[in-house]
């Protein structure tokens, strides 16, 4: 389980030092930084597939997605009898991101190339440190990989240190590059968790949404991020998941109402929506859109195949607020089977997961000149990290 997450120089996350618990509501006002730490959540994934550069273009290029305030803010700044002025920076630019937890962490220091006269890539974010280590801290005798450059160090079975004999280009991570399982087994754990780890945002329910789309249908243990596998993923949870759970859901939401997945003689899926008062089910053609969202998150968090860590971003969105006891009630069963991660602006249903499940732990985020801080957070409250050196 991971029990700290730690971004530096991130969009308004400066340098927040998060901790964890098996399942963590994240709160706030809207601009307190809480779609920053989603979206960092997500870099740390990508990295495991090589797709943090690619992730960062999409957002701009690293210059756009760096803290935009100073290292430092003044006495007279912070009391508000100056204006913030630019000072000559003290450590060179780079975003970093890193988790830890009870067996593993890892640490990614991302930062702006040498420029090259004959290069048109002197934008493109190089991977200036990265390491893996045992145990929750960070310290010199945890280190099981190290690479700074194109080479990476790896603990031998004597416990000292050996040189990878493959470079590593300067904007891949070591942990897409490097495949040998009996050389650093722990590399291709930490690899594995971070590839496992699933996120949700906003789904679509208009007109056009895959979700209202038929499909052929296969076993689809994990609802696709678009939700175009709807119809097949909640089949999949009936026949080889919890079905009872399920049930619950939509009886929790639409007392009354079941729902059924039919599939066509050519392999096509729909789904049959059946309501108390109707003489024929409705399709997900015909689904209001709240409707729609919400067996889409109904899908999601039964899945016959619960991730590492899982990671909700404003679930809520576009739902009636009677739906929201449902909503949360469905994540707390999702939170009985791994750790999970929730992003939400609504009160409603922060009250509503707290009554719940009482191992909910609520984190409030808040901006404090411009950098996102957790509230009640002193330095001595934030948990043990260390970010290795360039």
């Amino acid at each position: 389980m991971l029990t700290t997450v730690a971004v530096r120089n991130y969009r308004s996350l400066r340098d927040l030092v998060l901790p964890l618990s098996g399942f963590t509501v994240v709160t706030g006002a809207n601009g307190s930084g809480k779609s920053n730490l989603y979206r960092a959540l997500r870099l740390l994934a990508d990295a495991a597939r090589n797709g943090a550069v690619a992730a960062l273009a999409r957002e701009g290029g690293l210059p756009s997605t760096l803290w935009a305030g100073p290292e430092v803010h003044g006495r007279a700044v912070r009391e508000g009898r100056a204006p913030v002025q630019p000072v000559r920076r003290s450590e060179p630019v780079g975003l970093r991101l890193g988790f830890a937890g009870d067996e593993f962490g890892y640490a990614l220091d991302l930062g702006l190339p040498v420029p090259e006269d004959e290069s048109e890539f002197n934008l493109d974010p190089e991977v200036k440190r990265e390491c893996v280590w045992r145990g929750p801290v960070l310290r010199p005798a945890t280190l099981v990989a190290d690479r700074a450059g194109p080479r990476m160090l790896r603990r031998d079975e004597s416990g000292g240190w050996a040189q990878d004999a493959h470079p590593i280009g300067p904007t891949d991570s070591m942990l897409s590059q490097f495949a040998d399982p009996r050389a650093c087994p722990e590399l291709l754990i930490v690899r594995e968790r971070l590839r496992s780890w699933r996120f949700y945002d906003h789904f679509r329910t208009d007109a056009d949404a895959p979700a209202r789309q038929s499909r052929i249908g296969t076993r689809t243990p994990v609802l696709d991020h678009d939700g175009g596998d709807l119809a097949p993923a909640l089949r999949t949870i009936q026949e080889f998941g919890d079905g009872a759970a399920l049930g619950t859901a939509i009886d929790n939401a639409f007392p009354g109402s079941r729902l059924e997945v039919f599939a066509a003689d050519d392999g096509r899926f729909d789904l049959r929506f059946h309501q108390h008062g109707l003489l024929r089910p409705l399709g997900a053609a015909e689904l209001s859109d709240g409707t729609l969202r919400y067996l889409l998150w109904v899908a999601a968090l039964l899945s016959p195949r619960p991730p590492e860590l899982l990671v909700l971003n404003e679930p809520e969105t576009s739902l009636h607020p009677d739906l929201v006891p449902a909503l949360a009630a469905l994540i707390a069963t999702a939170a009985e089977r791994t750790q999970l991660v929730v992003v939400s602006h609504s009160e409603l249903l922060v009250r509503a997961v707290t009554a719940v499940a009482e191992d909910a732990t609520p984190v409030e985020l808040v901006k404090e000149l411009g950098a996102t801080q957790v509230v009640g957070q002193g330095r001595l409250d934030r948990p043990s990290w260390q970010w290795p050196k360039r």
